[in-house]
């Protein structure tokens, strides 16, 4: 591999990994804060995807799709979370395993009922359909490295909202101990609300950014689900700096292990899971106590 199609991949390997970050961060924030295992996340990234086909069909406009998408998707998790989520509280993992994959199935069909069983396209922006030259012979398409520059930027106000805001504060105190929290007089019904329409925000977000790169088509999430649970047992569950560092990695691992190991490119990103779980048990930002 020579040094142009090195940087190449590298640069697509980051840009992989920043999609990866958004739907993995919502889900982690889902399952550290409130301690739900919310298989249906997945549906919730096909969701964005065709929001932005219908959206982006509607107006005329993929920047008008995702202005209108972001609070459509931040009103259904609120809705999602209010009618069915809030009874798992204190209810065992299998209850939450059993209600999301239900959740699988009705925003399937509904997904099915809407838009049918087609594979759409969603086009590029005008503006961010040319190439920049990395080198005499090759070229990297512009709209990749607008999303990963709109993904960082998402990651940066993440970190901030998190770690400088008085409802990251709060965010964090719920995590830490949700009898306390509420012992303060913190709504933390309230909390848990936003913070599951943020992750399902996150993820429809990343669907609709990410549907001009591939086609919009059913069951699209069902994989993005599986590797965004590869990044957050990487990371360490809870930690939003460990889903980045997880995406990262298997973004790195996925790219190149299709360039150079072909034949085994399926199974790369779990072996690094392994290794990495065998260093250290709880993920590389997991708690070690």
């Amino acid at each position: 591999m020579d040094f142009s199609s090195f940087l190449i991949q590298a640069l697509n390997s980051v840009q992989y990994g920043f999609l990866l970050f958004l739907v993995a961060s919502g889900l982690t924030l889902i399952f550290g804060i409130m301690g739900i295992i919310n298989l249906a996340h997945g549906a919730f990234y096909m969701l964005g995807a065709y929001l932005a086909f219908w959206l982006a069909g509607l107006t005329g406009s993929l920047l008008a799709a995702v202005l209108l998408g972001v609070p459509l998707m931040i009103l259904i998790g609120i809705a999602i979370e209010r009618s069915a989520i809030s009874f798992l509280y204190e209810r065992d993992h299998l209850y939450q395993v059993l209600l999301t994959y239900g959740l699988i199935l009705i925003l399937n069909e509904t997904q099915l009922i809407l838009w049918g069983t087609g594979f759409y396209s969603v086009p590029i922006p005008e503006m961010f359909r040319g190439s920049i030259p990395l080198t005499e012979n090759q070229v990297y398409p512009v709209y990749r490295l607008f999303i990963s520059a709109v993904c960082l930027g998402v990651a940066l106000g993440l970190y901030l909202m998190i770690q400088k805001t008085q409802l990251g504060m709060t965010i964090r105190a719920g995590a830490s101990s949700r009898e306390m929290t509420e012992a303060l007089g913190i709504n933390i019904a309230r909390v848990f609300a936003i913070v599951f329409a943020l992750g399902a925000a996150l993820a429809g977000f990343s669907g609709m950014i990410g549907a001009p790169l591939s086609s919009v088509y059913p069951g699209m999430g069902d994989q993005i689900l599986i590797i965004s649970f590869v990044v957050v047992v990487i990371g360490g569950i809870g930690s939003v700096k460990g889903a980045f560092v997880g995406a990262m990695l298997i973004g790195l691992a996925d790219t190149f292990g299709k360039v150079l190991l072909p034949e085994v490119a399926s199974i790369v990103i779990y072996a690094v899971m392994a290794l990495v779980l065998l260093w250290r048990p709880r993920g590389l930002f997991g708690y070690t106590a």
